[in-house]
């Protein structure tokens, strides 16, 4: 078995033993959740982050999800493989065998829905943010649903969108166990709500004010805001009432607030 320089398996993964239960609901303090995984040390939306993440304190990772070419739920960000690969092209113009075919960086492949949810399994919760730029909407949604359940991850997962007619097609055919959020980083896309219809809210940081909480905490609705990596303004966003921190940077943020252990 090769061990990579962030201390996972670069082979084939293995399922991994829960060793507690978590989900969005069980924590007395705000969360951690790493974006993209630890991005900020490891590179993006690979197996390599997400378990750096866990290993740096994250309650949770957030990743972008869309669809290869042939039809499987593949984590990448971009429309296209050019920034963050050794290769060109738009994602959904490939295979699976040609998206993992390339270098995600330092090794690393781009992987799937399915590969992170056996590595990580149980022991952590996950954001998993629909692109709005999928050519196939509705499949994607379905697919994702799917996935969710199969893995029996229901309630560690969250699926959110900046569409919010995706958000609103996602929560069809999720259980009510599964949480949806609506993402917006603009003042006039807040209404949006009213299209996703969504349990959760997560704007850009500097769009949280008193102001948003207290419309927030009205509506009953949970706000996890990104990407904070600054103390001082994750320390604002704790004070203002937010339910979870988006860092590229968990266990730097976990240290400079002070959070030494992984309280839930």
């Amino acid at each position: 078995m090769e061990i990579g320089y962030w201390g996972i398996n670069q082979s084939p993964i293995s399922n991994l033993q829960s060793l507690c239960f978590m989900d969005w609901l069980s924590f007395s303090r705000p969360l951690i959740i790493g974006h993209r995984g630890a991005s900020a040390d490891a590179p993006e939306n690979t197996l390599a982050a997400f378990a750096l993440a866990q290993k740096q304190g994250a309650d949770g990772v957030e990743l972008d999800v869309q669809l290869s070419a042939d039809g499987r739920i593949v984590i990448i960000h971009d429309t296209t493989v050019d920034r963050t690969t050794n290769g060109s092209g738009k994602v959904s113009d490939m295979t699976l065998a040609e998206l993992q075919a390339l270098d995600a960086g330092a090794g690393q492949t781009i992987p799937t829905l399915d590969e992170l949810f056996e590595m990580m399994g149980a022991d952590i919760l996950y954001n998993v943010e629909l692109k709005p730029f999928a050519m196939d909407a509705a499949g994607l949604a379905t697919a994702v649903a799917d996935r969710i359940q199969a893995h029996n991850l229901e309630s560690q997962v969250l699926v959110s969108s900046f569409n919010p007619l995706m958000v609103r097609r996602a929560r069809q055919h999720l259980t009510p166990q599964t949480m949806v959020a609506h993402i917006w980083y603009m003042k006039q896309f807040k209404y949006k709500y009213l299209l996703a219809k969504a349990e959760a809210h997560h704007p850009r940081h500097t769009l949280v004010d008193e102001a948003y909480m207290t419309w927030a905490h009205k509506h009953n609705w949970r706000v996890h805001t990104w990407a904070v990596d600054d103390p001082v303004e994750a320390q604002r966003l704790i004070d203002l009432g937010v339910n979870g921190l988006i860092t590229n940077k968990p266990q730097f943020l976990r240290e400079s607030l002070g959070w030494v252990t992984h309280e839930s």
